[in-house]
C-alpha cells in the first residue's frame, strides 16, 4: 500500500507544481503572493524537468539549492497571509519535502542481502533474442551487473550512458557488463540499438531474479507509465560485481534512488582485486 501511495505521488506532485506555475503565470502581477508561489513551483518543475531533458546519473540527497528556494516562496507567501495561497504554498513545500525525506528513500532495505565475498546464486536471464542465459556460462574475470528500473528512468539511463563510457578501460579489464532489467523486450532491444557497445542486456522476467535476491520494488513505477507498457513492479536500482569465482568484490545496494556509484569506482574495485 505504501509503494502505491509513492507511486500516485511521484506523478501528482510534478503536475500539481506544474498547474500551479502556469494558473500563476497566467495571472501574474508582481505581488507577493504571485512571486511566492512561483518561487515554490519553479524549482520542483526545473528539478523533474532536468532529469529527463539533461539526465543525470545521481544528484546530493538534499538537492540543497532548489530546497531553500521552495523555503523562500513559502516564506514570501506566509507573509502576505493570503489563506489560498499559504494553504498551496505549503501544499507545494510539503510535497517537495515528502519528495526527497519519503519518496526517494527506500525504507527498510535488506542490506545484508548481497554480501560482499558470498557467492551469488545462479542466475538465469532473456537476452534480447529471448534465449535464456545463464550467468555462470561467461568466463570474464569480472562481471558488473547493473540492476535498473527500466528505459522510463532517467536516472537509469544517465548511468548507463556513463558505463558506456567507461567500455574500453572495463575492456581492457576483461569485464562483461550486464544490463538487467524486467521491462518488456521491445524497451530492452531499443537501449541496445542506442548503445554501441557490446554489453549484454538482459530481462529478468517477472522478476524472478530480483525476488531471490530481495532487490524487488512492488509499485515502484510510477503511475500512469504503465500506459508505455511497463510493469508496476521494477528493481531497486543496484550494482554487483563479481569475480571468475562468481564472488561478489562489489555491491551498492543504495537506500536513496538518486544517489548512485560512479563507474570511476567499479574500475577502482576491479583493479583492487586484481592485485
Amino acid at each position: 500500500m505504501k509503494n502505491l501511495l509513492k507511486s500516485i505521488f511521484i506523478s501528482a506532485l510534478p503536475v500539481f507544481a506544474l498547474t500551479i506555475f502556469v494558473k500563476t503565470l497566467i495571472q501574474f502581477d508582481s505581488n507577493l503572493t504571485n512571486i511566492g508561489l512561483l518561487l515554490n513551483a519553479l524549482p520542483i518543475i526545473i528539478f523533474f524537468s532536468s532529469l529527463f531533458i539533461k539526465p543525470v546519473a545521481r544528484t546530493s540527497k538534499t538537492l540543497t539549492s532548489f530546497t531553500v528556494t521552495v523555503i523562500i516562496g513559502t516564506a514570501v507567501t506566509l507573509f502576505t497571509l493570503n489563506l489560498n495561497a499559504i494553504v498551496i504554498s505549503i501544499a507545494l513545500a510539503l510535497g517537495w519535502f515528502l519528495y526527497l525525506t519519503w519518496y526517494s528513500k527506500f525504507e527498510k532495505r535488506d542490506q545484508n542481502t548481497i554480501q560482499v565475498g558470498k557467492r551469488l546464486p545462479s542466475l538465469t536471464f532473456e537476452n534480447i533474442q529471448k534465449q535464456k542465459v545463464n550467468l555462470s556460462e561467461f568466463d570474464s574475470d569480472y562481471k558488473v551487473l547493473l540492476f535498473f528500473r527500466g528505459n522510463w528512468c532517467p536516472l537509469c539511463m544517465a548511468q548507463i550512458k556513463e558505463i558506456a563510457n567507461q567500455y574500453q578501460e572495463l575492456s581492457k579489464r576483461n569485464t562483461d557488463v550486464f544490463l538487467i532489467s524486467s521491462q518488456p523486450h521491445k524497451f530492452t532491444e531499443s537501449l541496445a540499438k542506442k548503445h554501441n557497445v557490446p554489453f549484454h542486456y538482459l530481462t529478468d522476467k517477472n522478476n524472478e531474479n530480483v525476488r531471490n535476491l530481495n532487490i524487488l520494488h512492488e509499485n515502484g513505477l510510477p503511475m500512469g507509465f504503465q500506459v508505455f507498457g511497463y510493469e508496476s513492479d521494477v528493481v531497486m536500482p543496484t550494482v554487483i560485481i563479481t569475480n571468475k569465482e562468481n564472488e561478489v568484490i562489489f555491491a551498492d545496494l543504495t537506500d536513496n534512488y538518486r544517489v548512485r556509484p560512479e563507474p570511476a569506482t567499479f574500475l577502482k574495485i576491479i583493479d583492487k582485486n586484481s592485485l
